[in-house]
């Protein structure tokens, strides 16, 4: 049992990397944009930080739906009612819910007065994977075959739908429900930012049905269809004419998620490629802030945007603020690394791992027990 499970989870390791590779730019993003100076905003360095860094969401929803649909497979392998199925979707939405207001409390009160309440109920990107979590847990209903299709699906009209829901007079509904719902730069709103769950929803259930002869194959189509997204989604976001009356592209456009899913599919591809041929025994600080992006992104949002160094905010050079990143992300491996400890991270030398056993087994056991 334990081979079969260490064998999968090296078989999925591409997964880890990913999300931590969007961990690393996310951190630089968070840095350079709580502490470049405002003169240096609109030159390239700054620029080219915020412009990677808005991958990062995109990649952290995609794979919460690649779990989520990993969790409905499970749950019909177990022999599971789709009941039994849905609701075991609904309660991983009710954790991240919790987790999300037990988040932004906990910004609010190291504020001391200084943040609104209202800050509490900010729709964080953890609130966005608990809603679109919520109204795509009845997708697991469906058997994991017919779920790729329905999930791609409902990917789909999310993400078109969300030009309509931008364009619609909802001044009358209170902000505080407002934001949840419709497309807004400050805010991680259902529309779009859910049709990301719902597309990963599709990938992890082609994953739980793919043999793992058929993973390089599986993974040359992903990189052409990435290929194929970007450039299709770019050519038609170009057109001079459009099917909507309003839409922003940078905000609620259908062209700019298809182009960021094929960005995520490509890096997925590469992964792939690097946890399984390149590095594929070996350490990787990559694949460890992976494995704790929930603890990663808790902390450093506090570290970073809380009064911490609140003295530097907005006033640091271009190469202070690469220094400062730099350091940052360090700390957050080390946090990691604390977290984790050493002992069975997949991946982690055979050598060292025997090392460590070793210096585990208590002084009257035998070391072959």
């Amino acid at each position: 049992m334990g081979k079969k499970q260490s064998s999968s989870g090296q078989r999925l390791a591409f997964l880890d990397w990913t999300r931590g590779f969007a961990a690393l730019i996310m951190l630089q993003g968070h840095v350079f944009h709580s502490f470049t100076a405002k003169e240096l905003r609109n030159d390239g360095p700054y620029t080219l930080s915020q412009f990677c860094g808005g991958l990062t969401p995109a990649v952290f929803l995609f794979l919460t739906g690649v779990t989520l649909g990993f969790l409905m497979d499970s749950g019909a392998r177990k022999g599971l009612t789709p009941w039994q199925r849905t609701s075991t979707a609904m309660r991983r939405a009710g954790y991240l819910l919790a987790v999300a207001f037990l988040f932004r409390f906990q910004m609010w009160a190291f504020a001391f007065g200084q943040s609104p309440w209202t800050d509490i109920f900010r729709v964080d990107i953890l609130n966005s994977m608990a809603l679109g979590i919520a109204v795509l847990a009845p997708l697991a209903i469906f058997e994991t075959r017919d779920r790729v299709r329905f999930a791609a699906i409902s990917g789909l009209v999310i993400a078109c739908a969300a030009p309509i829901v931008g364009g619609l007079n909802l001044d009358w509904v209170h902000p505080l429900l407002r934001h949840w719902l419709v497309p807004d730069p400050n805010f991680f709103a259902f529309f779009p930012w859910a049709a990301f769950i719902a597309f990963g929803l599709s990938a992890g259930s082609i994953l739980r049905l793919v043999e793992e002869a058929e993973m390089h194959r599986v993974m040359q189509w992903a990189a052409l269809m990435g290929l194929g997204l970007i450039f299709g989604a770019q050519y038609f976001s170009n057109l001079p004419y459009s099917i909507y009356a309003r839409s922003d592209f940078w905000v609620n456009s259908p062209g700019l998620i298809l182009i960021k899913l094929g960005v995520i599919m490509l890096l997925a591809c590469f992964a792939f490629l690097w946890t399984r041929h390149m590095n594929p025994t070996g350490w990787s600080f990559v694949r460890q802030l992976g494995g704790t992006s929930l603890l990663v992104y808790w902390v450093h949002t506090e570290l970073v945007y809380g009064r911490w160094f609140g003295v530097w905010k907005e006033t640091l050079s271009v190469p202070q603020t690469v220094a400062l990143a730099v350091v940052v992300i360090c700390l957050m491996i080390g946090l990691s690394v604390a977290r984790t400890g050493w002992k069975g991270r997949p991946g982690f030398p055979v050598w060292a791992r025997q090392q460590w056993n070793g210096m585990r087994i208590p002084a009257n056991q035998p070391a072959g027990d």
